[in-house]
């Protein structure tokens, strides 16, 4: 599943260094601490490694 907007990717890859380790885990703020508790490695894996050209940074609920 590919990141939707800039901010998700940004998200992912913080959650992702928590899951591995390299940050804690008390570090993660908002989206990116709901996800490191829901999803798994790869997943993770998938939407940090989005390409961000031409995404927009946040995308609207609608």
């Amino acid at each position: 599943m590919p990141a939707k907007s800039a901010a998700q990717q940004k998200a992912a890859g913080a959650a992702l260094a928590a899951k591995r380790g390299d940050i804690k885990k008390s570090e993660l703020k908002g989206a990116s601490k709901s996800m490191e508790k829901s999803m798994n490695e790869r997943e993770f894996d998938d939407l940090a490694s989005t390409k961000r050209k031409g995404k927009p940074e946040h995308v609207s609920k609608s």
